[in-house]
């Protein structure tokens, strides 16, 4: 299990601005993901060092946005002006995760402008909507094709969390702290729950968005 990426809520005006913002501040080149037609959405990546990358991710006007969880979460967070809306962890069997949950992954997809498809599974969206401090799960068909691929000097360094660290170790069926990489910071929740930023290390130096 390890920190997999974080995904940014489309603000305002659109998918491409937004993407093209953040690729300044964090010195990335933008990469146009596709769409989910499973989900009714849409990405752009910012591919990350070691194996991360940051996910920009806006709405489609189309039927799947408002019956799947994930459309239904992004187009939330899009009308209250974007941002984050959560991180997300992969695992390498997510059906340990379905028994403790007691609830079943769904499949996903996108095919790349390329024409590539990528493929896997993810659980756990439902939780994140309810709770925003949650992560949710993805298991991917394969990791050679993941998102990150192509990744960058820049890479994820801290994720401040407003929130229970108890809560989420419990969350992700951990015995104890979850170590990774990316560093967390966890603070007491004023209001809602959530990831309140992310900073990320550049070749020009540390940035929190």
């Amino acid at each position: 299990m390890r920190v997999d990426h974080v995904s940014y809520a489309a603000e305002h005006d659109g998918l491409q601005p937004t993407a093209e913002r953040l690729s300044k501040l964090i010195g990335v080149e933008p990469v146009d993901g596709g769409v989910h037609p499973r989900f009714g959405t849409r990405n752009v990546i910012l591919p990350l060092a070691n194996h991360n990358y940051l996910e920009v991710v806006g709405v489609l006007d189309h039927p799947a946005s408002d019956k799947a969880p994930f459309g239904q979460a992004v187009r939330a967070r899009s009308e209250c002006g974007g941002g984050w809306m959560g991180w997300v962890v992969a695992v390498d069997d997510i059906h340990p995760a379905e028994a403790r949950l007691g609830r079943q992954s769904v499949e996903g997809n996108r095919h790349r402008p390329d024409g590539v498809e990528l493929r896997w599974r993810q659980l756990g969206v439902k939780g994140l909507m309810a709770d925003p401090q949650l992560p949710f799960f993805v298991q991917w068909e394969d990791m050679s094709l993941h998102p990150s691929d192509g990744g960058s000097k820049s890479s994820l360094k801290v994720l401040e969390i407003a929130g229970d660290p108890d809560r989420v170790r419990e969350w992700l069926g951990l015995p104890t702290a979850f170590r990774d990489e990316v560093d967390f910071s966890f603070v007491a929740p004023r209001g809602t729950p959530g990831l309140l930023s992310v900073t990320f290390a550049t070749p020009d130096g540390e940035v929190t968005i």
